[in-house]
């Protein structure tokens, strides 16, 4: 099933577009000390942002901060709507490739807020929406396999699908595409852009493959510890900007599409 066939379109009751979550003036670090200056971004209903940088640039301490794992340094992250749900797809060697899970189970842990001791995973609605996630992840001719025995890119597809079932409001996933090969890379971005546009998503994306990420994003956000720089907008904006040139050359500024992504008014 092609990505656009697997996907659904967004409830009547959201729209797209609408702010999820807000930074302002977020300052993200350790032991009360900064690591990025302050950070001033809003992600929206609809909205797929590939944040790029360097290893150890300050990527998952943003992400772990927006998550709530890490207090702000200073700033507020503020919420669109109190009910609003965040998702997290980890890479794939945070799991545990010993639990002895078959991928349609580690599926339904995307569920474990309706969980039951009684009837775990007996709701229709729970069942339901596990098939979905398995379909629209492409997962679903290896639901019934151990996850341990997955390659690295099935076992990516099945993180992918539990992220579905959780049917949150904002994702983010690290790295989602690290073990995939470039025809493999470049599917699961648009199953990811599908569900952000159909499925009305925020869906926030580390990604090292900068030509992959300036093609499907809406927004680029460039992060950059050691020129204290945190860059928001079109690719660009982002592949032009100095402290970007500075870690990886004038080649992308000069290949960088005209005209900015929809949705690229990040600030």
């Amino acid at each position: 099933m092609s990505p656009e066939a697997a996907t659904h379109a967004v409830p009547p009751s959201f729209t797209l577009g609408e702010p999820l979550l807000t930074c302002t003036e977020l300052v993200i670090g350790y032991n009360d000390k900064a690591m990025l200056p302050p950070i001033n971004m809003v992600i929206r209903r609809g909205q797929f942002v590939a944040v790029v940088g360097r290893n150890g640039s300050g990527k998952s301490t943003w992400f772990k901060t927006l998550l709530g794992m890490i207090d702000p340094v200073s700033g507020a992250i503020t919420r669109g709507h109190p009910e609003m749900r965040s998702a997290y797809v980890p890479q794939t060697s945070s799991i545990d490739s010993l639990l002895p899970l078959r991928a349609w189970e580690l599926t339904a842990w995307g569920r474990l807020r309706n969980w039951s001791f009684l009837w775990p995973f007996a709701r229709k609605a729970d069942r339901a929406a596990v098939e979905v996630a398995l379909e629209t992840a492409g997962a679903k001719a290896i639901a019934n396999r151990p996850y341990r025995e997955l390659s690295e890119g099935q076992k990516q597809r099945t993180l992918l699908a539990r992220l579905i079932a959780t049917e949150a409001d904002m994702v983010l996933l690290d790295e989602p595409t690290a073990a995939m090969d470039a025809v493999a890379e470049r599917e699961t971005m648009q199953r990811l852009c599908m569900l952000a546009r159909q499925r009305g998503l925020g869906v926030v994306v580390v990604c090292h493959d900068l030509e992959v990420a300036a093609e499907h994003a809406d927004v680029l956000l460039f992060v950059d510890r050691e020129t204290s720089a945190f860059v928001v907008g079109d690719a660009r904006t982002v592949f032009c900007h100095p402290a970007f040139r500075r870690q990886y050359g004038d080649e992308y500024c000069h290949r960088a599409p005209e005209g900015p992504h929809r949705g690229s008014d990040a600030r």
